[in-house]
């Protein structure tokens, strides 16, 4: 493992741009870190400290000088690949009035994604086994997925929603990354996964990591392990949500739960998408395009000039059996990789690892 000083982290930002990557990374913006194009070192969030809780989110500037001292914003990689709205084909009249479709196509350039977390590499593996690794895989998630270059950091300072370490998939990278970080108090420790990771870093100033340094990187994440304080009461909770479907909770969580969809935007696994015809008004062309839905609006579960869930708590059910429990049929693991987004960022606080827990009487 090799050390990169906090000086010496625009080399790395320099190499990329030789490389032929566009650098995107966590910048802070409106009040919460999204990811954006990065010119320089100088964009990052350095000094800045999170403070999440069921329903809220506040950033903090502190005189820390580590660019990474807080936990995930509201923005997972799943826009990168699944984008939110986009035009698969227009239909266009010609010359003699019939109908011609075109496929859209798409002008990608390669992209390095900086500060990535270990929650979201996990959710992206699970939506390449969704949109890449099926029969009928997804030519435009596959053609900007091939784009895409990681450059992940461990999470050091986990929020109070956090619970990736119950799940397995966090607060430290194992998989899925090209390049992974430790961030100390003076920089990084650096272990690439990649051929392509591996020789990025070899034009990097590192020098050869210390005792002392892996020491503390074992510790901080130790510490980012204990300070996780919330967690699913089992990774396998099928058997347990199905057999409670009439569970009175379920009704108790769908008299708070506003059905905003709040919480399925911000995961990073959610694919819940519909797909709409936009027509000119001069009747010569039309864009069909497609865009994230959520099974919690009524629209969702129309079929047949009937919707099937017209009452929240009935929504709010499918989410969560879905996510937790059917998704071990789809692929051999939970839709949960434990970000605590959808704690944070629901309006009204609702916790899935309390509502979990009660609906499971806490056995898995």
């Amino acid at each position: 493992m090799t050390f990169l000083a906090h000086s010496n982290l625009p080399h790395l930002f320099e190499v990329l741009k030789l490389a032929g990557y566009q650098c995107i990374a966590p910048q802070v913006r409106d009040g919460t870190i999204v990811y954006d194009i990065l010119d320089e070192a100088t964009q990052l969030p350095q000094g800045i400290s999170d403070q999440q809780s069921p329903g809220k989110y506040r950033l903090t500037q502190t005189d820390n000088r580590r660019y990474f001292a807080w936990a995930n914003g509201a923005e997972a990689l799943k826009p990168m690949t699944f984008a939110p709205r986009e035009v698969l084909w227009q239909a266009k009249r010609d010359e003699q009035g019939q109908l011609q479709f075109v496929e859209s196509r798409l002008e990608l350039k390669p992209l390095a994604i900086f500060g990535v977390r270990a929650c979201d590499l996990a959710a992206m593996h699970i939506l390449d086994q969704h949109f890449a690794y099926n029969t009928y895989a997804d030519t435009y998630y596959n053609a900007r997925r091939r784009q895409l270059l990681f450059i992940s950091v461990d999470c050091s300072h986990p929020a109070p929603t956090c619970f990736c370490a119950s799940t397995g998939d966090g607060p430290m990278a194992n998989s899925g990354f090209d390049i992974a970080l430790t961030e100390l108090d003076d920089g990084f420790l650096i272990r690439t996964k990649s051929l392509q990771g591996k020789q990025l870093v070899e034009q990097l100033p590192t020098t050869e990591a210390t005792t002392f340094q892996l020491s503390q990187a074992n510790k901080q994440h130790e510490q980012a392990v204990a300070a996780q304080t919330r967690s699913l009461p089992s990774h396998y909770l099928k058997d347990s949500l199905f057999a409670n479907l009439e569970h009175p909770r379920w009704k108790e969580v769908g008299a708070r739960c506003l059905s905003c969809g709040n919480c399925t935007s911000v995961c990073p696994t959610c694919f819940c998408h519909t797909e709409t015809e936009v027509a000119e008004l001069d009747g010569k062309s039309s864009a069909h395009y497609r865009q994230w839905d959520s099974c919690f609006t009524l629209g969702h579960s129309y079929m047949h000039s009937d919707i099937l869930r017209k009452e929240t708590h009935l929504r709010y059910r499918q989410w969560l059996t879905h996510k937790l429990g059917s998704w071990h049929d789809q692929y051999q693991r939970s839709g949960c990789v434990g970000c605590g987004r959808c704690i944070t960022w629901c309006p009204v606080g609702i916790d899935m690892t309390e509502e979990a827990t009660v609906i499971c009487g806490g056995q898995g």
